[in-house]
C-alpha cells in the first residue's frame, strides 16, 4: 500500500535478524526495469493495465466500491521488493491458496482483491480490465524465469508478536498522520484511507495485523523506510486493525 507516513523516523532496532537482510536484497532487485512499452494493440492493452493499476478507482470504476488503488498496496507500481511485487507473478500461477483451500489462477487472485482490498466486485475473467492487467503483470514479468521467484516476492519476514493499538496509536500521530490524517482518511490517490468507508474491508490481507505489520516495517514510513522497528510495526498496524471499515460482502465468499 502506499501508505506514506512523512514524518520524523524513530530511531529503533530491526527486532528481526531477517529484515537488513531483506533491505540488502530489495536494494538490488530495485535497479531492474521492465523495458519500454511496445507500441500498437498489445502496448495500448499494456497501458490500460497500467492505468487501471495506478489509479483503480477512475479506470475500473465499475468493480470498486472505495478510494483504494493497486499501486497502494503494490508500491512503485508493482517493482517495489518487499511490497508483494507483481514482477514474475504470472509464472508462479496457478498456486494453491490457503484462503480457497484449493489451486487458483491468477485471474482469480486479482478478483479476490477486488472484492476484498477494492471493497468492490470481481471483474469478468474474460473482460477488458481483466486481460489489461494480465498484459501489465507480464509485461513486467519479461525476463523472470517462471516458476522463478522475484528477489523480494511477497513481504518481509517478521517475528510472531503481539501488537498493543495504544502505543500504535503513539506512533501513528508521529509518523503517520501528517499524510494519512488523524482519522485515517488519507489523501487519495496520492496516500490511501487506512479505515473508513473509502479503505480496504475487513476481508482483504492488509486487515490482518501480521500482514499489515510486514508491509509497514519494511516500506514505511515514506521517507524513512524500515526505520521502524518489528514491535513498532506491530503496534501502529494493531492500532489501525482496530478502527472501523466496511465489511466484506458476503456474496463473494467464495473470493
Amino acid at each position: 500500500m502506499r501508505m506514506a507516513a512523512l514524518g520524523a523516523a524513530l530511531v529503533a532496532g530491526s527486532g528481526c535478524g531477517t529484515v537488513p537482510a531483506a533491505q540488502a536484497q530489495a536494494k538490488t532487485a530495485r535497479h531492474s526495469h521492465p523495458p519500454e512499452i511496445p507500441r500498437g494493440p498489445a502496448g495500448k492493452k499494456i497501458r490500460l493495465g497500467q492505468r487501471i493499476f495506478e489509479r483503480t478507482p477512475r479506470y475500473a470504476a465499475q468493480y470498486v466500491g472505495n478510494q483504494m488503488n493497486c499501486a497502494d498496496c503494490h508500491l512503485q507500481a508493482g517493482r517495489e521488493p518487499y511490497s508483494a511485487p507483481l514482477v514474475g507473478v504470472p509464472g508462479m500461477f496457478p498456486a494453491y491458496s490457503e484462503r480457497a483451500g484449493r489451486r487458483i489462477t491468477l485471474t482469480e487472485r486479482i478478483q479476490e482483491c477486488f472484492v476484498r482490498s477494492e471493497n468492490g466486485r470481481p471483474p469478468a475473467a474474460s473482460g477488458r480490465v481483466m486481460a489489461a492487467l494480465l498484459a501489465y503483470m507480464d509485461w513486467l514479468s519479461q525476463g523472470q524465469p517462471r516458476g522463478v521467484p522475484y528477489p523480494g516476492r511477497g513481504l518481509v519476514d517478521l517475528p510472531s508478536l503481539h501488537g498493543d493499538a495504544g502505543r500504535g496509536a503513539t506512533i501513528y500521530a508521529r509518523q503517520c498522520s501528517v499524510c494519512h490524517g488523524d482519522q485515517g482518511t488519507g489523501l487519495p490517490p496520492i496516500f490511501p484511507p487506512l479505515w473508513g468507508p473509502a479503505s480496504f474491508n475487513d476481508g482483504a490481507g492488509m486487515s490482518r495485523v501480521q500482514k499489515m505489520a510486514k508491509f509497514v516495517q519494511h516500506n514505511m514510513p515514506q521517507n524513512a523506510p524500515g526505520s521502524l522497528s518489528a514491535q513498532q510495526a506491530y503496534d501502529v498496524a494493531a492500532y489501525i486493525a482496530a478502527k472501523p471499515r466496511p465489511r466484506m460482502n458476503p456474496a463473494y465468499k467464495k473470493y
